[in-house]
């Protein structure tokens, strides 16, 4: 997810549209149909469904939306505006993929990227790979609050060295995620970290405290877990690393100078540059390092014989913009030292948009009330409010493509009801957390599914599994809750 600067602060105080004519049965039509639409989809095109059907498919989920509004007495400009406001409200995202992708253009034509790998392979092997994979992840993003900034910093890198290594890109992909997941959940920078405590009525240290309780717990056993992967895969990638390394150095000239690029973008970032600034000092830094390290890179991407001034203008301007590659004497590296720069993200904005309208729809008919307020009356017992919160996070996340949806709507629908029962406010923001916040990555039209896939270049459905920490901590915040462990009550503010 983006840092809490660059996600509009009014999601805090968004309206949720209600409609009570609308029953429960005509709020889940939309859902239905669109979970039945996007399976056929997938099955027809599978890998290949993100270039473009699965986003026409959220544009006709959308369709059956506004038609149960119709007959509900909902009107066009209703729904309208909601999707207006919903677009609106992933306008900073948007500029940050564009970003993201200007940033890996340059960092790849400057050998940023390739002197992360070159490195990489001479330090980490296959056994410890994957586990320090979770670990620096979760340090860089503790440091600056953004998962989505890791991934496409140190994320990229890694994914590169686990290819050379012969690892799978689904465990690596995996792996990055775990750990950028848990440090942006943790981090007093994140914008999600801010806001599930303003949502529930709680302070921000009091809700990062209680989160270890179950955020420990759960990176304690994906750390374990990528262990026994590291003892247990089988590679191939050691034996060719000599062979790599060679190919990698005569293609670039790789320097330790050029790490100082992204050690200006973590700085920027920690200091609480906002990531747009952040990122496009890192771009235009990429570029003149690219000018400097790689002329004849840059003179070959510019169309010149030699770098000059039309060459390397052309050649920045390429690698920022469009796709570029680099040829090795390995295809295994031909494949990885390529970039399709910013237009390389215009799918994966237009799928963030059609996810935005399919949501937009859904609020503007009061369906996502709907469905929030029916899985509030399930909720007998304190567990069961606990397990309606988590249901309600991992509805949201699917029905309306947006993780701050995902917090902003279960937190001003349950906050009530915890109260009610006695219990602290740390409660929900822990359970909106655990279950809003980490799950959004496992969605593949989700905001941050469809983000980190594109950066990562692996597939929802390839790292699904192996992203351990995400899928594992709304399992945790159930046990906590079910065996009643340190659920922190109003009277006492102590643990039952």
């Amino acid at each position: 997810m983006p840092n809490q600067n660059e996600k509009p602060k009014h999601r805090e105080n968004e309206h949720i549209v209600e409609n009570k004519e609308l029953s429960i049965w005509e709020a889940l039509i939309p859902v239905f149909a669109l979970v039945a639409m996007l399976a056929y989809n997938v099955f027809v095109f599978g890998d290949d469904a993100l270039s473009g059907s699965n986003q026409f498919i959220l544009l006709l989920g959308g369709a059956v939306a506004a038609i149960v509004g119709f007959f509900n007495k909902v009107s066009y400009e209703q729904m309208i505006a909601e999707v207006a406001e919903n677009v609106r409200s992933t306008t900073g995202a948007l500029l940050i993929l564009l970003m993201v992708g200007a940033l890996s253009g340059t960092w790849l034509v400057s050998g940023i990227i390739p002197a992360m790998i070159y490195y990489g392979l001479q330090i980490l092997n296959p056994t410890i790979f994957l586990a320090a994979c979770v670990v620096i992840c979760a340090i860089i993003s503790v440091a600056t609050g953004s998962s989505w900034t890791t991934a496409a910093t140190v994320g990229i890198a890694l994914i590169g060295i686990g290819d050379a290594l012969g690892i799978s890109l689904g465990m690596t992909a995996g792996a990055v995620l775990s750990g950028a997941y848990f440090g942006d959940k943790m981090s007093p920078l994140s914008d999600t970290t801010n806001l599930a405590p303003a949502m529930a009525g709680g302070e921000l240290f009091s809700h990062i405290k209680y989160m270890t309780l179950t955020t420990v717990p759960t990176i304690a056993v994906t750390l374990i877990v990528f262990i026994i992967l590291g003892f247990t895969i089988d590679t191939t990638g050691v034996a060719d690393t000599g062979s790599i390394l060679e190919n990698i150095k005569g293609t670039f000239n790789v320097s330790g100078w050029l790490f100082i690029v992204p050690v200006v973008v973590i700085f920027l970032i920690v200091k609480k540059a906002p990531p747009l600034l952040a990122l496009l000092v890192g771009t235009l830094l990429g570029g003149l390092f690219a000018l400097i390290f790689q002329p004849d890179i840059v003179a070959t991407i510019g169309g010149g014989a030699g770098l000059n001034l039309e060459s390397g203008y052309k050649g920045i301007l390429n690698a920022i913009t469009v796709d570029t590659s680099i040829a090795t004497d390995d295809p295994a590296l031909n494949d990885l030292f390529s970039s399709g720069g910013m237009a390389g993200m215009l799918g994966t904005i237009w799928l963030i948009i059609c996810a935005m309208v399919f949501g937009g729809v859904m609020d503007g008919i009061g369906a996502l009330e709907r469905i929030t307020e029916s899985l509030l009356k399930m909720a007998k017992t304190t567990f069961g409010l606990f397990a309606s919160t988590v249901g309600s996070c991992l509805a949201l996340n699917v029905t309306a493509s947006d993780q701050y949806l995902a917090i902003v709507v279960p937190g001003k629908m349950f906050s009530k009801a915890y109260e009610e029962r006695g219990l602290a406010p740390e409660n929900l923001s822990r359970t909106l957390e655990d279950s809003g916040t980490v799950t959004s990555v496992l969605v593949p039209w989700n905001t941050c599914g469809a983000y980190h896939s594109s950066v990562l270049g692996v597939g929802v459905g390839e790292y699904a599994l192996y992203a351990v920490f995400n899928w594992l901590s709304p399992f945790m915040t159930l046990l906590f809750a079910a065996l009643k462990i340190k659920i922190k009550m109003l009277a006492t503010s102590k643990a039952s």
